[in-house]
């Protein structure tokens, strides 16, 4: 085989060059595509929607004139909701995700679960819908309440949580590990002080990502039988709640019926008077602002965790 010569070579390499920036162009002609569509469909979405942006909106019900309809009743479901997902979904998650990792031993029923786990995050959401409807509001006696919501929505973000937990372990060198145990620690220890600290702006990047996805969820939350009608507030705790006086309790609002974002924004767009789609609009355009303002608060403390590690 005759060897290339130099001409041949810078021939080749300038072939490669081109190929890569015709790749790299193809690619900022796809990205430029995908938000000039997402900002047509926001901005679409905003000025739609702009006029009902006040502070009316925000503090009235749902009625049967558009004029006079509010998201009340709609955001702070959303926000109890996602509250008892957090707080079901995040500890059991992140804790089986470290298990798993650190704890676990490998063997065919380790294997087999961790299959399970990454076949799980790919159900469709109806499908937790039922099996909460069956366990939750059936069996359990949760009825249609809060907390049988935020339990649903937590198994559909549970195997988000626990394969990012599970790969921002990964992350971690294996220095650091062998480092902490080699002077004494224990593997509890190396955990605390050093895998999970090092991890923490990982495995709150997947509890962010599933918390958004959640918090647009329809179909579960309709399946177990949320309301698409509401013009109260689920009871605030320590204060009295109807004529007989009687306090509600701490945790009383967690078994009060409930609507969402999502509920309320399928409900007006189902409306034929044209009206309603404007509400809809005005609805969808807080509802993103809700996400974003999620990960935005996530990537904040993600900066900050990043920036308080040693390594």
């Amino acid at each position: 085989m005759q060897p290339m010569t130099t001409e041949q070579i810078r021939v080749l390499i300038a072939r490669g060059k081109m190929k890569d920036t015709i790749f790299q162009a193809l690619g900022i002609i796809c990205l430029a595509i995908g938000l000039l569509v997402i900002f047509l469909l926001v901005g679409d979405m905003l000025m739609r929607g702009l006029d009902r942006l006040n502070i009316e909106f925000f503090t009235e019900f749902a009625s049967r004139r558009a004029h006079q309809s509010g998201i009340l009743s709609a955001w702070v479901g959303t926000i109890l909701v996602m509250f008892v997902t957090a707080m079901a979904a995040v500890p059991l998650g992140v804790a089986a995700g470290i298990y798993l990792e650190e704890y676990a031993k490998r063997n065919w029923v380790t294997d087999i679960i961790e299959i399970n786990i990454t076949n799980l995050a790919a159900v469709p959401s109806i499908v937790y819908g039922l099996l909460a409807l069956g366990i939750f509001v059936y069996t359990f006696g949760f009825g249609q309440s809060i907390l049988s919501a935020g339990l649903t929505l937590a198994l559909l973000i549970l195997p988000i949580v626990i394969v990012s937990t599970r790969e921002a372990i990964r992350s971690i060198p294996a220095m650091i590990r062998e480092g902490s145990m080699a002077v004494g620690a224990t593997r509890w220890q190396t955990c605390r002080y050093h895998i999970i600290p090092y991890a923490m702006p990982g495995i709150l990047t997947g509890v962010i990502i599933g918390l958004a996805r959640a918090i647009g969820e329809t179909a579960p939350i309709i399946t177990i039988g949320a309301l698409t009608f509401i013009a109260f507030l689920p009871p605030v705790p320590f204060t009295a709640t109807g004529a007989d006086g009687v306090s509600a309790g701490l945790f009383d609002w967690v078994m009060s019926p409930f609507t969402v974002m999502p509920i309320q924004i399928f409900n007006w767009t189902s409306r034929p008077d044209p009206a309603f789609e404007i509400n809809a609009a005005a609805a969808g355009f807080v509802l993103m602002g809700m996400v974003l303002s999620m990960n935005a608060i996530a990537i904040y403390l993600r900066y900050r965790m990043r920036k308080n590690i040693k390594w």
